[in-house]
């Protein structure tokens, strides 16, 4: 039997708080060989280039390919323009460059165990089978008031009953519950009609 093939996947985090979760999201995967990893390293892009430079090799460079965004959410990502471009590039369905799913793991330092399934009774089963009732929510200000620390893009797309972003708290990632999760979210990003109507972090 012909083993599935990976999806490429981009890791989207501040660099220079939340580094160490990413090494450890790619040490998982080394180990596990879950995904193929097209991040953005430090280093990678001259900080030196203008903004719309800096946009375009995101977008052209690193996106392209890519069919799952995983964003690590700290205190400081919804700060940081590069993540909001990262993430605006990933929710648009271009001719070249293709939308992708999303999903977002917050870290520790948010200090936030709570999560959103929004993949189906397959995802509640198997990553949260401690939960026996799921509430439902829909508006913008109970999101906010849960995820303090996600992005307002982010927190308007939650919102919005075609888009389908999980959210996990970091201490649910394991290699079994991050494959099942770039799969979900892979699955599901066609259906997926975000709002792009914020402008992108100047």
């Amino acid at each position: 039997m012909q083993a599935a093939s990976k999806h490429k996947v981009f890791i989207s985090y501040h660099h220079k708080n939340d580094q160490l979760y990413k090494d450890r999201l790619s040490n998982l995967n080394k180990l596990h060989n879950i995904f193929k990893d097209q991040s953005v390293n430090t280093g990678n892009i001259d900080e030196n280039l203008s903004d719309e430079t800096i946009r375009r090799v995101i977008r052209d460079d690193y996106l392209r390919d890519t069919t799952v965004t995983i964003l690590l959410v700290g205190t400081e990502t919804a700060k940081r323009k590069h993540i909001d471009w990262e993430v605006y590039s990933s929710m648009f369905d271009g001719a070249v460059n293709k939308k992708s799913g999303i999903l977002i793991i917050n870290l520790p330092s948010t200090k936030s165990e709570m999560s959103t399934a929004a993949h189906g009774e397959k995802e509640k089963k198997i990553l949260h089978p401690e939960y026996t009732n799921w509430m439902s929510i829909d508006k913008l200000k109970d999101y906010k008031d849960r995820y303090p620390y996600i992005s307002d893009r982010i927190l308007e797309n939650l919102v919005k009953s075609d888009v389908q972003i999980s959210v996990i708290p970091w201490s649910k990632v394991n290699s079994s519950n991050l494959r099942l999760l770039i799969d979900l979210t892979f699955n599901n990003r066609s259906k997926c009609n975000y709002d792009l109507s914020r402008p992108m972090m100047k």
